[in-house]
C-alpha cells in the first residue's frame, strides 16, 4: 500500500494532466468579423453578424455568378486586376496554392473580383485563367459595375478596392484574402502575398471544413 503522501502526489500529478489534456482538447473557434448588431426575438437578445450581401457578377466564362451560387460553401474571395504590375503575380501564386489542394474539395470555392472591370472583360479573364491552368469551376473570376465592386470590396468584404491614379496601374486593392463560411460570415482576413499567412488560412480553412 502506498503511504498517503505518495498517493497524493501521484492524484496531482494525474488531476494536472487531465487538465493538460483537457485543454489541448478543446476545439479552437475562428472569429466572426465586422460590426454587430442585436435584436430582441421572443423575449431574448441575439446577436446578428456582419454577413456578405447579395451581389451578381459575370464570370471569366460569361456566366452570371451571385451570392447563391455560394450557398453553403467556404469561399475564399480576393481582389486584383489582370494588368496588375505589383502584388496580383504574387497573390495569384498563393491562390493557385489554394485551387490545386482543394480541387476535390466541393465545400470550399475560390472568387476573384476585378476592380478594372472596363478592362477586365469576360473574354479577358478567359484569357488571364488560363494562363494560369483554371480550368474547373471552383475559381471565379468576376467582372461587373465598378462603383457595386468597389462598394462590396470595401464595405462587406473590408478590403481595399479603389482606383487611383496615382498608384502603379491606376488602382489601389488590399493583397488580402478573406476567408468567408458557409453563413457568408467573414471568418479572417489574411495576406495573400505572404506565404505564411496563407499557410494560415489553410489552416483556418480545415477548422471551417470541420463546423457544422
Amino acid at each position: 500500500m502506498l503511504p498517503i503522501n505518495i498517493k497524493n502526489k501521484f492524484g496531482g500529478v494525474f488531476f494536472f494532466s487531465l487538465l493538460l489534456l483537457t485543454g489541448c482538447q478543446e476545439k479552437k473557434t475562428l472569429p466572426i468579423l465586422g460590426h454587430k448588431d442585436t435584436e430582441v426575438k421572443g423575449g431574448k437578445v441575439d446577436t446578428v453578424y456582419h454577413q456578405i450581401p447579395a451581389f451578381q457578377f459575370l464570370n471569366q466564362d460569361s456566366t452570371w455568378v451571385s451570392d447563391r451560387d455560394y450557398d453553403g460553401k467556404i469561399y475564399v474571395a480576393d481582389f486584383f486586376f489582370t494588368s496588375c504590375p505589383t502584388i496580383c503575380p504574387k497573390m495569384k501564386t498563393q491562390m493557385l496554392r489554394l485551387y490545386e489542394r482543394y480541387s476535390n474539395e466541393n465545400q470550399l470555392a475560390l472568387l476573384s473580383f476585378s476592380i478594372d472591370p472596363d478592362f477586365d472583360q469576360p473574354h479577358v479573364l478567359k484569357a488571364y485563367a488560363s494562363r494560369l491552368h483554371i480550368k474547373s469551376p471552383k475559381w471565379n473570376m468576376v467582372t461587373g459595375e465598378k462603383a457595386k465592386i468597389y462598394e462590396l470590396g470595401q464595405k462587406s468584404f473590408m478590403v481595399t478596392a479603389q482606383e487611383d491614379k496615382n498608384e502603379a496601374g491606376g488602382f489601389v486593392h488590399s493583397g488580402a484574402f478573406i476567408l468567408v463560411d458557409k453563413q457568408r460570415h467573414v471568418r479572417g482576413i489574411y495576406d495573400g502575398t505572404n506565404e505564411q499567412e496563407v499557410n494560415h488560412l489553410i489552416e483556418d480553412i480545415e477548422l471551417l471544413l470541420k463546423e457544422k
